[in-house]
């Protein structure tokens, strides 16, 4: 594999999953407010966590909460 494709994950989701996930984000996106207001938007959490768990590898040998917040610095927008 490039250099590139490790950059990138790919995940599948079901029609139904995909649907029910960008209802809860929308309604984020839209009221700022992140509650689960059908037990299927915490289905979905719950199968997008475990489907993340497996594709996910942390590459760098440092500490896990060091790596998280590399992860972060570089996806938040530039000030």
């Amino acid at each position: 594999m490039n250099n590139v494709m490790n950059d990138e994950v790919a995940i599948k989701l079901t029609k139904d999953e995909a649907w029910v996930l960008f209802e809860f984000v929308q309604r984020f996106s839209d009221t700022d407010n992140l509650t689960i207001e059908d037990q299927s938007e915490q289905r979905a959490l719950w199968n997008l966590c475990c489907i993340l768990e497996k594709s996910l590898h942390q590459d760098e040998d440092i500490e896990y909460r060091a790596f998280i917040n590399q992860c972060r610095m570089r996806l938040r927008d530039a000030s």
